[in-house]
């Protein structure tokens, strides 16, 4: 209890003394050109934008703008606004329960249009799985879209040579600007293959706004004849929006690294008599990280490929993820989306998770050390071996991780 006491107090003292030198949270990647620039504003005024109905918003939706709950830390960033998703398993088969409203439910509706009254959704009692979905931050994805697919389908087939008991497979879904198979990246199951379709799909979900590539409107809780009530029929936006969104979300720096967070660091070590002595240091720290088995799938470090934005072009990067779905048994959350299971979730990134206040997919965790010890499945031989820590050492790596 000491430990996690120390941890927790002295962790803000650190990040305070070791503040990021070039740049916050929310600012765009160095290097980009003036046209570049002036892209990523023109995105960020338009992911902030509130829309109306005017827009083509609803009929049903979650919010009314993107900036609305992705904002913690900056423009981008998540927060503790969850989505709801459900299905129920038919004949072994996962089925959306699409005619009832699935698989995502939308809080919120337009009200009154002509003879229709649009309202919120809710969860069919048909529906067996339901399940909580965090709202991600955006902070350097333009990076992980850059980095090329064979890349992390090469990652899987090394894992699978030296690691096979944890090893991830890539999540193969359908590229809608090609029509071709392309490696999932972005969401909870690495549903989504590039920013561009990510941001279409959640105009389309969280907004309700229709575009080329997602042109037909959520039938309210299932029910389409009440689209003949929709006050802007047919597609909402011709993809400009789409693009500033990806825009964007492309340019958004990722994390600042702490100006030197071995100051911190260092100074929360020496207050455990035992830690100093073994690992001692925030590269023993990161060893130790790795010796538990959390690298294995928290890959430390990827790489991008050609880029027609030079800021983007052959960078490493450090997000601590693989990208790759890996069974976490009872932690997956039972939805299944284009070839991932249930039971299968993304390795979520941790850089920047000292700016986060909740943890895993639903927010359960409310701290770092309940998020790692709720890991089961692929992680759960690292979930034990991080258990097994001495107090001190669970408290120093917890607050290694508060420095990624």
């Amino acid at each position: 209890m000491q430990a996690r006491r120390a941890a927790t107090l002295l962790l803000p003292t650190a990040l305070a003394l070791s503040r990021a030198a070039a740049g916050e949270f929310g600012d765009p990647i160095r290097g980009l050109s003036p046209d570049e620039l002036q892209r990523f504003g023109d995105g960020r005024a338009a992911f902030e934008t509130v829309e109306d109905v005017a827009d083509g918003l609803g009929p049903v939706l979650n919010g009314t703008s993107c900036a609305g709950c992705h904002s913690v830390g900056g423009t981008g960033g998540g927060s503790e606004t969850v989505e709801t998703r459900f299905g129920t398993m038919t004949n072994g088969v996962f089925d959306p329960l699409v005619n009832l409203g699935g698989p995502l439910i939308q809080t919120d509706g337009i009200g009154h249009q002509g003879a229709c009254t649009f309202v919120g959704e809710h969860v069919p009692p048909q529906a067996t799985i339901v399940a909580q979905r965090r709202t991600t931050p955006l902070f350097g994805l333009g990076l992980v879209d850059a980095v090329p697919d064979a890349t992390l389908v090469a990652l899987a087939a090394k894992q699978a040579r030296g690691q096979p008991g944890t090893a991830g497979r890539p999540n193969m879904v359908t590229d809608l600007t090609t029509g071709r198979a392309a490696v999932g990246k972005f969401g909870w199951k690495s549903q989504v293959p590039n920013l561009l379709q990510f941001s279409a799909d959640a105009y389309l979900n969280e907004m309700g706004i229709t575009t080329p590539l997602f042109p037909h409107e959520n039938c309210p809780q299932g029910d389409c004849t009440l689209l003949a009530c929709d006050p802007v029929p047919g597609v909402d936006d011709d993809l400009e929006d789409v693009q500033r969104f990806r825009d964007f979300i492309s340019f958004l720096a990722p994390p600042p690294r702490l100006r030197d967070p071995y100051v911190g660091f260092r100074a929360l070590a020496r207050s455990f008599a035992a830690s100093p002595r073994r690992w001692g240091s925030y590269a023993g720290y990161r060893r130790l990280f790795a010796q538990i088995g959390c690298a294995s799938c928290h890959v430390r470090s990827l790489t991008t490929g050609a880029s027609p934005v030079a800021a983007l072009q052959f960078q490493t990067f450090q997000p601590y993820s693989d990208f790759l779905l890996h069974d976490m048994g009872s932690l997956g959350d039972g939805i299944e989306q284009g070839q991932a299971t249930g039971g299968e979730m993304r390795t979520a990134p941790l850089w920047g998770l000292r700016l986060f206040t909740a943890f895993l997919h639903d927010g359960r965790a409310r701290t770092i050390e309940e998020a790692i010890l709720a890991h089961d499945g692929q992680g759960r031989a690292a979930r034990d071996r991080f258990a097994a820590l001495p107090a001190e050492e669970k408290a120093t790596l917890v607050a290694f991780l508060g420095t990624l």
